[in-house]
Order: C-alpha cells, then structure tokens, then sequence
C-alpha cells in the first residue's frame, strides 16, 4: 500500500538512518527470520506484533512501533501490515512490509526487542480479516499524522492508533461494516466503551508541549486542555494495546524477542525480558556468533 521510511512512537525524525554495517545486517536479518519461524511455528495466522525503535525509556516504554503480522500476508508470509508517516508526502499511509525489513526498522542495530500476541481462534479469526480487507483498513486510515495522536480524537492518528481502531473494528459488535465514513470514531466509542487505556506520558518540560509550533509530525490541539494544563500526553502505544488485549482476552499469549550483538532471547509469557536482553532459567538462547 505504498513505500518509504517509516517512523513511528512519541517523537519521530525523517533523517535517514545511520547505514548499517554488513555484519549488523546481517545478524537483524537472522534475527526476523527467527521471529518469522516462531510465528510459523505457533499454527496462528496473525499476531499482533510491536518492535523496539525509539529510545522512549525515559518515560518506561520498550516499543515505539506496532502491526498486524499476517501469514497470508500480501507483501510475504507473516507481513507487517502498518501505519507509517510518508516523510516526502507529509502524511500517513498504509505500508505491507516484510519481517525482515520490520525489523531492521530499530534505532539501535546492536540490541533490539520484538513483541508477539498471539490470539485465540475467533478474534485472531476476525482479525485477519478485518486486517486483509483493503476497504476496510483504509476506512480507518486517518488524514493527519501526529506521532502523539490522543486516541479519543479523529484530528489525528498515531501508528498504534490505527490498530487499536482496527482491533476495535474487527471485535465490536456490529462494527464490520462497509468502510463508510464514521468508522474512526465509532472505533473510538467502542474502545472507550471497552475501557481502554492510552499510555500516559508525563512530559514535565513545557517547550516540548509546544513542538507542534516547530515539528510537523508532534501536536498537541486534539489533546484535552486539563492534558496539557498538567503537561501529559495520553497516546496509543504498543504497551497499551497489550494491556487491552491481556484484558480483554485471557487466553491470548505473548512471546518476546531481543537480540544483542551475540545471541537472541525467545520468552514465552507475560513477563518481559530483562534490561539489555538479559536471558531467564527458562528463556531460550540462540547464538548469533
């Protein structure tokens, strides 16, 4: 659905990124086909996938960027199917791109985290083909990027925005219709109906609630004035989306991967990784070198 850098999370850059070294690309190309053969593994035929990219660890986030990861996907097996921020177009766009390119997408070549959901038989069921049907993901595609997007607005729209709107599409009664307009916000209803929760960022520096002034892709007018007045952003992130998801469906399952200059870590359960991919008793370790 169309090409080009994708960037997403709090705040995103359109500087191209630092050029990869042969031996980097190569051990984060090994990385996503180990993520791609445990996905294949699973017998699942989507899964909810969220990567590491911009350093957002000051405000306790992990992942920046998340998709929808589809076995039939349309790119390859196993597809990212995403929102990103057309920097030469300045405007969102629905981009399909393969696992290995998702995950050379990270800031940091030398430690990167992959997170998977994996959903019971009905949603994932719904899901899939709420994700594949062009009319319908295109429906919830909004006009205006802003990385900080405040989910219950339709001004603008975030990456992880537009999964949840999708995740709300595919599991609301009712809500898989024609692709009319109204779909975002009778997405948001749903979601706001549901309870779910955008991640908070407490920003405590005032210059940064203005950088829409000066950034095109941060804004802060679709965010309530009481958000702003205490210097917080409330925005769809990956971390909310998994909290939404584990709540929702009980059954669902999550896996976690990370990889350093030297091994990949592969964790199945709710409970993440250490700090700098640090492997537990019951992790399993594969060797890069």
């Amino acid at each position: 659905m169309g090409a080009g850098a994708a960037h997403a999370g709090l705040v995103a850059y359109c500087n191209e990124p630092a050029p990869l070294s042969a031996a980097q690309n190569d051990r984060l190309i090994r990385f996503g086909a180990i993520v791609k053969a445990e996905l294949e593994r699973s017998g699942a035929s989507v899964a909810l996938i969220a990567r590491s990219g911009l350093d957002l660890s000051r405000f306790g986030q992990r992942y920046s960027h998340a998709g929808v990861s589809l076995r039939a996907g349309p790119e390859s097996p196993w597809a990212v199917r995403q929102l990103y921020f057309d920097c030469d177009e300045r405007r969102p766009r629905l981009f399909d791109q393969g696992m290995s390119a998702f995950v050379l997408g990270g800031d940091e070549p030398t430690l990167g985290y992959v997170s998977v959901l994996l959903l019971p038989p009905a949603p994932a069921a719904a899901l899939q083909r709420t994700a594949l049907d062009n009319r319908q993901a295109l429906a919830l595609l909004g006009k205006d990027y802003s990385a900080n997007a405040y989910p219950f607005s339709q001004r603008y729209q975030n990456c992880n925005q537009w999964v949840a709107e999708l995740l709300a599409i595919a599991w609301g009664p009712g809500h898989e219709t024609d692709g009319a307009p109204g779909e975002r916000e009778r997405a948001q209803a749903w979601l706001g109906d549901q309870g779910f929760e955008p991640t908070v960022f407490d920003v405590g520096w005032r210059a940064l609630m203005w950088a829409g002034h000066f950034i095109p892709w941060v804004h802060g007018d679709d965010h309530p004035v009481e958000d702003t007045g205490r210097q917080i952003y409330r925005v769809s992130m990956p971390a909310s989306i998994e909290a939404f998801v584990r709540r929702k469906l009980p059954d669902a399952t999550r896996l976690e991967f990370c990889h350093t200059e030297s091994q990949v870590v592969i964790r199945r359960g709710w409970e993440p990784i250490a700090e700098g991919c640090q492997a537990g008793a019951q992790d399993t370790v594969i060797a890069l070198d």
